[in-house]
């Protein structure tokens, strides 16, 4: 990933040692293997191992190293192993390594991976690039590799991100999961912290709904964390200055809860700036960035330097009260004391918003936060499609879902919410999976656009420029969606 140079030595040192225990203690325990079926007793996965000339065979794949992805690695591949005679390769790594190995690959077609993680926000672009292998077609060619215990329409609606307009489907999903509203149980619930609260501010400590309640309770906080000699802070926030995720955290997640949606650009004529009809520089855009920037203020002093892994390591280590997390780690964060600070004290809401906002959600026209997750999707250039095959149908069996949901805060199908041990798991999350079952209709993916990447590289550099202070929040936007505009003219759009 991308490091900012952090100006504070202290700080440094701070993020370093909290990313170098993340990566010793980050993997999950590997779990036994599956058992292969008994003596004189070939499973349907063997049978159809040899069937296809896949047993001995490697296949090798690449992924970004989340916990949902090192579960696959560690757990499915071993059992999958057991089951086919076929090894899998899954190389966990950063982001930026994963798109870039991917996209590298699929471009010049020389079938290093087998299979590839899809964010649900680039499919577009390797859909319109044929990069991917249209797994309907090939289920229906080889119906004899099919196998009983996999079928599509047992995914949530999530897998319709990842079809063609002819229905086709590109990808299996592995994860999916909300971007929520993590705060302290422990912090909210003390009675002396409440009363001080409420006297500062004339109303009742709880999650805050409105961005106004949030600022207050970012001050609040921060200034107890120094009253008190605490490493305690207010907020997170995911404001690394040289990395796609502090675009990400403000376009969707932020953004949203201002009545900004799909980055601000008007998919009728394809423009950004208020001047042309976008919504880019709006004034609500500028009062949503001003809002974030200003909750640096509030945020430990590696937030600069923060992705998506070290915003999650911050709350987890008890460094900050309240923040947007992804909910990829609320299980690990709510339940693992060999990882978090505060187990037992992780409470779950829906992110404050701008009035109007909900309505939108509620009608179709807007959303309240990022939806995010991925598949795994078979390269056209992959040279082994048909173990390749196997192993993403593997992955996608309702008997492995539930252990994969406790492990990585992620579902797929709608029948692991109703499993016991998940169900065992959402009473010590404060009902993260029950919230992302009734409310994950007002969140939603990113905007379908095939330029994504391409718009993100143009636009993110005002974005950090705004987060390290050199422009104001106003000019960062101004500057943006001028560029975007631009960019856009350059692939094709708003002529």
């Amino acid at each position: 990933m991308f490091k900012h140079k952090m100006t504070v030595m202290f700080s440094v040192l701070v993020l370093l040692s909290m990313v170098l225990s993340a990566c010793t203690v980050a993997a999950p325990a590997p779990q036994p293997a599956a058992p292969a079926a008994e003596s004189g007793e070939a499973s349907w996965w063997r049978t159809a191992s040899q069937a296809a000339g896949c047993e001995g065979v490697t296949i090798r794949g690449v992924s970004e190293s989340t916990p949902p992805s090192r579960y696959a690695a560690d757990v499915l591949a071993a059992s999958f192993e057991a089951e086919t005679g076929i090894k899998v390769e899954l190389e966990a790594t950063s982001w930026d390594e994963m798109y870039t190995k991917a996209i590298n690959d699929m471009q010049a077609g020389t079938g290093i991976y087998d299979f590839v993680y899809i964010e649900q926000d680039i499919i577009y672009q390797y859909l319109a690039n044929d990069y991917l292998t249209n797994l309907t077609q090939l289920l229906a060619d080889n119906p004899e590799l099919a196998s009983p215990d996999f079928d599509f329409a047992k995914f949530t609606s999530f897998i319709d991100n990842f079809k063609d307009a002819d229905g086709n489907i590109y990808g299996v999903p592995m994860e999916a999961f909300l971007k929520v509203y993590l705060y302290r149980l422990d912090l909210f619930n003390d009675p002396a912290i409440q009363e001080a609260f409420k006297a500062q501010y004339g109303y009742d400590l709880a999650p805050a709904t409105t961005h106004q309640q949030y600022q207050d309770i970012a001050d609040f906080f921060t200034q107890y964390g120094k009253d008190n000699d605490m490493e305690l802070w207010g907020t997170t926030v995911q404001g690394n200055t040289g990395h796609a995720s502090s675009f990400y955290e403000f376009f969707e997640s932020i953004a949203p809860t201002f009545g900004v949606y799909n980055w601000g650009i008007n998919q009728d004529n394809w423009k950004a700036s208020v001047e042309n009809g976008g919504e880019m520089n709006s004034d609500a855009a500028k009062e949503a960035l001003a809002f974030w920037v200003g909750l640096l203020a509030d945020a430990p002093p590696e937030a600069t330097a923060s992705t998506w892994d070290e915003v999650a390591a911050s709350f987890a280590a008890g460094r900050a009260a309240q923040g947007w997390v992804y909910g990829e780690n609320a299980a690990w964060i709510a339940t693992d004391p060999e990882r978090s600070k505060v187990v037992g004290n992780v409470g779950v809401a829906l992110p404050p918003i701008a009035e109007g906002v909900m309505a939108d959600a509620e009608s179709g026209a807007g959303y309240i936060g990022y939806y995010d997750g991925g598949a795994f999707g078979l390269p056209v250039s992959s040279q082994n499609p048909l173990c390749t095959l196997l192993w993403m149908q593997y992955v996608g069996q309702e008997s492995v879902q539930a252990d994969w949901a406790i492990a990585g805060s992620r579902i797929v199908m709608e029948s692991t919410y109703d499993d016991p041990k998940v169900q065992e798991v959402d009473a010590k999350v404060d009902g993260y999976y029950t919230l992302m079952r009734e409310s994950g209709p007002l969140f939603r993916g990113a905007p379908p656009f095939p330029f994504h990447s391409a718009l993100r590289e143009v636009v993110q550099p005002f974005i950090w420029k705004a987060l390290s202070g050199e422009l104001t929040p106003a000019e960062a936007l101004d500057q943006a969606a001028a560029a975007a505009d631009a960019e856009l003219v350059n692939l094709g759009y708003g002529q």
